[in-house]
């Protein structure tokens, strides 16, 4: 297996770098990872779920669209917003610099896509600190028709134990606060749906489904399941 590493930088986090390499176990296929220390952050050879993310957070909004996702990675769930001709604007919020910086030096297989669409603005920012005060940092008034979300693993696996507090009840009506009417938060998780957390969204939200995305693990050569939760404000909130 030939491994190549494109970018790194230590952070507060750990190391984290980005790299591609050749899968011979997949013939040759060329593969795109971004790891924090060992954590695999994003793989592009797992896209399904990270795409679904916007697809079906998404699907229940109508009209034009402001969209802010917390999280850039290797940009799957960015350039699949950027598909629905609905979106008129999209924040991408990642809390490091570099992995902007990968995006615009055209390391990664997404990177001229996103940075070429003049509705989308990459900018590094904490989006927990910012779930607190606005997203858009030089807009705090700003609400946004749809909040993707894809950071921590789950709800449950945080990459950092700061980030728990955003999973609450309250940490969660903070984000509701920063959505427009009849709009709706969606997260990404690692792992299959909770009903608990289901619950939870829908204690905050007026409506909340979780769905299980399956997939295909040529590793394990069986199917692997992620998850997609889908919470949504009523027009009249």
């Amino acid at each position: 297996m030939s491994v190549k590493e494109l970018g790194y930088q230590m952070t507060p986090l750990g190391e984290l770098t980005l790299r591609r390499r050749v899968e011979t176990l997949l013939d040759n296929q060329e593969i795109f990872e971004v790891k924090l220390g060992d954590e695999y952050l994003m793989s592009s050879l797992f896209t399904k779920s990270e795409r679904q993310l916007a697809t079906l957070g998404l699907a229940p909004l109508e009209g034009e669209l402001d969209v802010v996702i917390g999280g850039l990675g290797l940009g799957y769930t960015a350039v699949e917003t950027l598909k629905n001709r609905k979106v008129s604007r999209l924040l991408v919020i990642d809390l490091f610099q570099i992995v902007i910086d990968w995006h615009q030096a055209d390391l990664v297989p997404m990177g001229k896509v996103l940075t070429s669409d003049p509705r989308c603005e990459l900018r590094q920012g904490d989006f927990f600190d910012l779930a607190r005060t606005g997203f858009d940092a030089h807009a705090p008034e700003r609400k946004f028709d749809a909040v993707l979300l894809d950071i921590d693993h789950s709800p449950v696996h945080l990459l950092n134990p700061s980030n728990k507090s955003l999973y609450t009840s309250d940490g969660l009506a903070s984000i509701r606060n920063q959505i427009k009417p009849g709009g709706s938060f969606a997260l990404w998780s690692d792992d299959p749906a909770s009903e608990n957390f289901t619950e939870r969204l829908g204690e905050v939200f007026d409506s909340a489904t979780a769905y299980n995305v399956e997939f295909p693990n040529p590793y394990t050569n069986s199917i692997s399941v992620n998850s997609v939760y889908v919470a949504q404000t009523n027009r009249g909130s």
